[in-house]
């Protein structure tokens, strides 16, 4: 059985030591021999050449890579931020590569949330209503949206920052503010881009755990972008790619698993 910050739920997950791993979720996220290129110039610049993956639902995936690796390109195309030269990006069933502007920026309000490094929080407004923002396009009454926002808030640990505005909040609780306003669309998808770069590593590992215990505790799938090995060992795969190909594939539920089975053995 899985222990530790990595505890699935067992529709997702269910594994038996030497006798390898059963994965019964469901695919929510399918790369198919995706590229990317660029010009430069006279030149054809590969951000990505032929990546192939995929992304089961409750689990927290990062893409590792340096910068130019082509890892923020990756976490664009999955979002349908950017078009691909060529191959398929499957989210939930649907085709996004084939989506027009007005299908895309639909199926991202109805399906996915978004973390961001620079926070992205109007300064204008409060902790509460940064929240609540994302809710006012779906048409909900003002008392429901901040009601939900509230308990966003008191999910990250902020219930008592909610009338504070972003420059009365260090960088990590403005951080938790984003992941709250990621959380309030109840997304069946969070995309985490370089969530702790302008975070200190104190701060840092704070945010990586709320990260997890999202993920286990309300079976959300998140793909998070980063370039620190630290932060991506606390993820259940990591997906390392250098020079727009993903080269390795690391999965750390099985890596547990070994671990757990040698100490029993002992």
């Amino acid at each position: 059985m899985l222990v530790g910050t990595r505890a699935f739920y067992v529709t997702y997950f269910v594994s038996t030591t030497n006798k390898g791993c059963v994965l019964v979720a469901d695919v929510v996220i399918e790369v198919k021999d995706l590229y990317k290129f660029f010009e430069v110039g006279s030149s054809k610049v590969h951000a990505l050449d032929g990546v192939d993956f995929k992304v089961y639902e409750g689990e927290f995936c990062a893409i590792v890579g340096t910068s130019g690796s082509g890892k923020s390109t990756l976490l664009n195309m999955l979002a349908g931020l950017e078009k691909p030269t060529r191959g398929e990006v499957i989210i939930d069933g649907h085709h996004i590569e084939k989506m027009n502007e007005k299908k895309l920026v639909k199926f991202r309000r109805d399906n996915v949330g978004f973390i961001f490094q620079s926070f992205n929080l109007l300064g204008t407004m409060t902790a509460l209503e940064n929240v609540a923002m994302p809710l006012s396009f779906r048409g909900m009454s003002k008392e429901i949206r901040l009601k939900r926002a509230m308990k966003m808030l008191k999910l990250v640990g902020l219930k008592e920052h909610a009338m504070h505005k972003p420059n009365q909040m260090s960088g990590g609780q403005q951080q938790r503010v984003g992941m709250a306003r990621a959380l309030v669309v109840n997304p069946k998808i969070m995309f985490a881009d370089e969530p702790t770069g302008n975070l200190d590593s104190k701060t840092s590992k704070a945010m990586m755990k709320l990260m997890r215990e999202v993920v286990n505790k309300h079976h959300k799938t998140l793909v998070m972008v980063t370039h620190d090995d630290s932060l991506a060992a606390i993820a259940d795969r990591v997906i390392r790619i250098v020079d727009g190909k993903i080269v390795k594939i690391e999965d750390h539920r099985q890596m547990d698993e070994l671990q757990e089975d040698k100490g029993n053995e002992e």
